[in-house]
């Protein structure tokens, strides 16, 4: 029988909003078990420190110009995360193995070979005493492959352990969009690519016209009207741009600069119909190029709860297709990939691969993540 480890993962995604922990016992293959879950949010300075941040990082010599910003925001992040893990650790009985550690990503560019996450493993491994997993996407980028999406052998796992029969799909809606088909239950069977927006441009811009954090439940976007001109014209914008074979997405490469000037109520309703008809062309356009069989397709994420969002995407898929909430299956939608980061600490620690040439484009199936050990 394959050892099993107990495994915590972090994940802090790009609403800059907090950290999600996930405690799992799984032996980087097949076993599985969610043991706890939580999250924590950060502080409304820290937020507003690092979409400040963000937003001065447009290209890969910022990373030099702010690097004095960045390693000071470095360490808080760590820090959050450390106290995060140790209050966590307060609530159960048994050893933690190993810590999977995404920390926030600050800057990616598939491209440049560039994704930065902030995040110190070594000094979280100090801090905590714990064996910690981080910069899992440095060795896929060396790979030939877009160093993302990372969570889909994970999704497989999810797949199993609520016993449906492949072919079907997981859809994770957070500040970007991505897929996952799964084709059988082997590894070379998974498909995924990023698909485009998620919550990005909505929480942008209610963040901007209202200090909230984003639209829930999709109301302010209810509330409003779509201007179909500006729509269209979006819609023909993001179509040029599509000339290349994107697997992966950053935050950068959308904008809101199409819906300047109208209002709150408005603009939230044009966003979310332009996220909603990308989002649902972009599925359609990807299965139809694995086979023109009927899917089923699971979504988690923060967007999963963006009703008016799911309600674009399911429009789009003209019943071809059926959407569900991941969470009608007793799975918590809200930490997939906090759960996945966990998982892939296992897999790199094991040296099993992490992402594949379907997944993230890299020549062959990949090991990730780097180990430290400061006990």
């Amino acid at each position: 029988m394959s050892k099993s480890f107990y495994s915590l993962g972090l994940m802090s995604g790009t609403s800059m909003d907090g950290v999600d922990v996930s405690i799992i016992n799984s032996d980087g293959n097949a076993k599985f078990e969610g043991i706890l879950n939580k999250y924590f949010q950060y502080s409304d300075d820290l937020r507003k420190n690092l979409i400040s941040s963000r937003d001065k990082i447009n290209s890969s010599k910022d990373l030099k110009i702010y690097s004095k910003e960045l390693d000071a925001l470095q360490k808080e992040i760590t820090l959050f995360h450390s106290k995060a893990i140790n209050e966590v650790i307060k609530e159960i009985d048994f050893n933690i193995d190993i810590i999977g550690f995404h920390g926030q990503t600050i800057f990616h560019n598939a491209d440049e070979k560039i994704s930065r996450q902030l995040g110190d493993g070594n000094l979280l491994s100090q801090l905590v005493k714990k064996k910690v997993v981080y910069d899992f996407r440095q060795n896929d980028l060396k790979n030939g492959g877009q160093g993302a999406p990372l969570t889909p052998i994970f999704h497989k796992i999810i797949s199993k352990e609520i016993k449906i029969d492949p072919p079907l799909c997981i859809l994770n809606l957070g500040g970007i969009g991505n897929i996952t088909a799964i084709e059988s239950y082997e590894n070379s069977a998974l498909v995924s690519c990023d698909i485009g927006p998620g919550n990005c441009l909505i929480d942008e811009w209610v963040r901007k016209k209202t200090g909230k954090k984003y639209d829930k439940d999709g109301s302010i976007a209810k509330l409003g009207k779509t201007n179909l001109v500006i729509l269209n014209q979006a819609l023909d914008h993001h179509k040029s741009l599509k000339t290349k074979n994107i697997l992966s997405y950053d935050y950068k490469d959308f904008d809101l600069n199409f819906v300047r000037g109208l209002s709150l109520e408005d603009g939230a309703a044009t966003i979310t119909e332009f996220t909603g008809s990308i989002l649902g062309k972009s599925i359609l356009d990807f299965l139809d190029k694995l086979d023109n069989k009927h899917r089923k397709i699971l979504v988690c994420g923060g967007g999963r709860k963006n009703l008016t969002l799911i309600e674009s995407i399911k429009k789009k898929l003209v019943e071809k297709h059926t959407m569900e909430n991941i969470d009608d299956y007793e799975i918590d939608g809200d930490f997939i990939e906090s759960q996945a980061f966990a998982y892939l600490a296992i897999r790199s620690f094991l040296k099993l691969p992490i992402s594949f040439p379907k997944t993230t484009g890299c020549k062959e199936p990949s090991i990730g993540g780097v180990l430290v050990e400061n006990l």
